[in-house]
């Protein structure tokens, strides 16, 4: 039976986030009871308390982190459903802080099954990434773990009826601390854009698009699913460049002025990225927009029955195998996602 949002209580873990404040947005548009706001930066609490004056009395805004089990229990307490979007993100900090990762990626997912199936939670989304296919770091490999406990929160407690799930994201671009982000912030200020290699390929969503994957996930999901969207392939250079060009342009600079150099890889970083290996392929379902990787071990009887699924044909997903965007399409694909000005 699909979840309803309309009327229920949702609690978004990292929701002061870029994707997790989105996805608050989106949830307070299909009228949720109410959402709860958990992380522990309060300042950005404070901010979102000022943009989202409105609806105040909709929104809780809880300190707190998913290291910690008992505010975890006390933050899901009669909750309908949980995001978890909390997590350490970025490639070279979790290569230099590796047990911080797990403690936030690892250990922080094992507390959300913990505590959604104590509180007796509907539904849970975890939001996982690319990384996590073919883990070449640390933070693709404590993602991966993280995605491995979430199906398996599916058997630990049947009687709870909790259903977890994954989503996995390619780059979501505009979000904090993303390329486009630094890239804005250099030409603005005049500053030469690195590009780690103009050769490397990688998927790419808008903040739009992560959100609809979401709340499909959290409507359609039937327990240990991990939910991919089809998504376009961008060169990193040409994505730099062509991002480069519209800032400069909206600055009234000429876009012949903006300098690049490349600088190589950084600790962790791969020439390309995978979405869906070759083995999980043998187990995933197709969608018009998606692929649904079931899971490997199945320890009670589910029917896997997605709206418009079949079958997949695919040997794998990565972006070293898909066509890239034209430096066109690349523009248009920004101006569509509302990057740039059209």
């Amino acid at each position: 039976m699909a979840f309803k949002i309309k009327g229920s209580r949702i609690v978004v873990t990292g929701g002061t986030g870029s994707v997790g404040r989105a996805i608050v947005r989106r949830l307070l548009e299909l009228e949720a009871r109410t959402v709860r706001v958990l992380s522990r930066d309060e300042s950005k609490q404070f901010e979102m308390g000022l943009e989202f004056a409105e609806e105040e009395a909709r929104l809780r805004y809880l300190v707190g982190d998913v290291r910690d089990r008992r505010r975890l229990a006390r933050a899901l307490n009669g909750a309908d459903a949980v995001i978890h979007t909390a997590a350490l993100k970025h490639v070279p900090s979790c290569e230099y802080n590796p047990y911080e990762a797990v403690q936030t990626n690892v250990l922080g997912v094992q507390n959300i099954i913990e505590a959604a199936i104590r509180c007796g939670v509907k539904r849970v989304v975890n939001l996982s990434t690319d990384k996590a296919a073919m883990p070449d770091n640390t933070m693709g490999a404590s993602k991966l773990l993280g995605e491995k406990l979430i199906t398996a929160g599916n058997y630990q407690n049947a009687a709870a009826g909790s259903l977890f799930a994954s989503t996995r994201f390619g780059n979501v671009l505009g979000s904090r601390g993303s390329v486009l982000t630094v890239v804005r912030e250099l030409v603005t200020e005049g500053k030469p854009v690195p590009i780690t290699d103009p050769a490397m390929t990688r998927f790419v969503l808008t903040p739009k698009g992560a959100v609809d994957l979401v709340l499909d996930a959290l409507t359609n999901m039937l327990g240990g699913e991990v939910f991919v969207r089809k998504m376009p392939v961008v060169k990193l250079g040409d994505l730099i460049e062509v991002y480069a060009e519209c800032v400069a342009r909206e600055l009234g600079r000429d876009p012949a002025s903006v300098e690049f150099k490349t600088i190589g890889f950084r600790p962790g970083e791969t020439l390309y990225e995978d979405l869906v290996t070759e083995e999980e392929g043998k187990r995933t379902l197709e969608t018009e927009t998606d692929y649904v990787v079931l899971p490997a071990f199945r320890f009670r009887r589910v029917e896997y029955k997605h709206p418009g699924a079949k079958e997949a044909k695919i040997t794998g997903y990565n972006s070293h195998q898909q066509t890239p965007l034209t430096r066109d399409e690349v523009r248009a694909f920004l101006a569509d996602g509302g990057l740039v000005k059209g």
